[in-house]
């Protein structure tokens, strides 16, 4: 959404999402010889549902220069808590804010008319996109993060119909948009292909660009209103200009405001031949409506890309909040098994309490303090074991305490994801079917989120003619990575 703390959202009552069973409980013998009734839970690789791109998050709105500005030993705590795949989350996925103001954009000064040559200035003169070029580069030389995407909140103050960044406004020349100045959405597509092709020249070429964000809104802040039926007209205009440009980044559309919202823009694109044609990834976040089911129709890949709340900042895990570590996880999981999303992402990575103080970021920087929470441990224990292009398989248990999923990865490990929805502990026989663990030595690694532990790897065990039993901590999130 923007600069968030700057507008309340409603948000829709709390919603829990079991996965779908068919296993039955059964008496096995454990360890020790005594029989004990048990939960099941199948993880068959026979079956498969969407590829994962990764998880991540944005530092727009001048949080990157935050770290970039940090001192030294701060700056690379919070960067290790975001993006160490060992320490710390292990964030696979960047988004940029494309700048609209003076001193944030890239084409500061109004062409005489929209067809006349632009002047463009350097991302090292608007330093370093303000602070996004350099988090990119870092991150892919520390990390090796390569998927940065951008988007933009507005265009051009004198691209729109209000001449001004904020307060809505929409595109000169698309639909219904008429201005004096002329036709802008050309000139508007070459902005956002010469961004990209800046970021590319760096050393980091964008996955994706996308040219409007939560475009129902007319925030205070940088916005661009923009109906389903302008941003389908105006979707061609764009992705000729991305097809043309010998530039690799791809189209991506709508970020709009939450679930409710996407399916009216999806629409718009599906029923338009050409805004489909260049449209290769579809966009929105989560306040109005939470991810929880798939978009009707849509049969391209969905990210969820941005997400938050907005109380006084709160690192717990379970402390029964919207903000909580706990809550996060269930909306992960969710979106993952229910809306079938390929790639979910928070607000912004870190934040600075001067700025807002509240529950936007999964860390917060305090002078020289890092402070991660429990939302950064429910993101590391899928994103840290759920690797870019793994693939989810089946999962299915009849306990309705557990939220379960599971994913391959492209080295052939396997991540089962599990939350404890229940107050005690839960035991639990995992049956590992087609993932060729029957013969042969497999060892299974549990990873433990709750009250007192924050994404730590508990002590191997073997996986025996594919199966393993473990008891989940009470309030839970555990991962079990499986290696032969």
């Amino acid at each position: 959404m923007g600069r968030s703390a700057l507008q309340s959202k409603s948000v829709r009552a709390w919603l829990v999402v079991s996965a779908a069973g068919v296993a039955t409980a059964l008496v096995l013998v454990g360890p020790t010889g005594t029989a004990s009734a048990q939960s099941v839970a199948t993880i068959d690789g026979s079956v498969h549902y969407q590829t994962i791109a990764g998880f991540g998050s944005s530092e727009a709105f001048g949080q990157a220069e935050d770290i970039m500005d940090a001192p030294a030993a701060t700056q690379q705590e919070a960067l290790n808590l975001l993006y160490s795949p060992t320490t710390g989350a292990g964030l696979t996925i960047l988004r940029n804010q494309i700048g609209s103001d003076p001193g944030a954009v890239i084409e500061p000064n109004a062409p005489a008319s929209p067809s006349a040559p632009p002047s463009y200035v350097s991302l090292q003169s608007i330093n370093d996109d303000q602070g996004q070029l350099w988090l990119a580069q870092t991150i892919r030389r520390e990390y090796g993060v390569t998927d940065v995407f951008a988007d933009d909140w507005s265009a051009p103050a004198y691209m729109k119909t209000n001449d001004s960044t904020s307060n809505g406004g929409t595109l000169c020349g698309v639909p219904g948009a008429t201005c004096t100045s002329g036709n802008w959405e050309q000139a508007y597509a070459n902005m956002l292909v010469q961004y990209a092709r800046d970021y590319a020249q760096a050393g980091v070429p964008l996955s994706y660009v996308g040219f409007e964000n939560e475009a129902n809104l007319a925030p205070d802040y940088d916005g661009m209103v923009m109906s389903p039926a302008q941003t389908a007209a105006f979707a061609p205009v764009i992705g000729r200009a991305l097809a043309t440009s010998g530039l690799r980044t791809r189209l991506e559309c709508c970020a709009t405001e939450g679930w409710d919202y996407a399916q009216s823009y999806a629409a718009a694109i599906e029923q338009d031949p050409a805004a489909l044609h260049y449209v290769s990834l579809f966009t929105s976040h989560g306040y109005t409506e939470w991810p929880t089911f798939p978009l009707a129709g849509w049969t391209k890949n969905v990210w969820e890309t941005e997400w938050s709340t907005f109380e006084t900042f709160d690192p717990a895990w379970d402390d029964g909040t919207d903000a909580s570590g706990f809550t996060w996880a269930n909306h992960i999981i969710v979106g993952l098994t229910s809306a079938n999303l390929n790639a979910f992402l928070y607000w912004w990575g870190s934040s600075e309490p001067t700025f807002n103080g509240d529950n936007e970021s999964l860390i917060q920087i305090d002078g020289t303090t890092v402070i991660p929470s429990g939302r950064l441990w429910a993101f590391a224990n899928f994103s840290r074991y759920v690797r870019p292009g793994a693939v989810r398989i089946g999962a299915t248990t009849a306990d309705s305490g557990l939220e379960l999923t599971a994913f391959r990865n492209r080295d052939g490990s396997v991540a089962i994801v599990v939350l404890n929805n229940d107050t005690t502990t839960d035991t639990v026989s995992f049956a590992l079917q087609h993932l060729g663990l029957q013969r042969g030595p497999a060892s299974v690694t549990p990873v433990v989120t709750d009250a007192t532990s924050d994404a730590a790897p508990q002590a191997p065990m073997f996986v025996r003619s594919g199966n393993f039993t473990y008891t989940l901590p009470a309030r839970s999130l555990v991962t079990f990575v499986v290696n032969r």
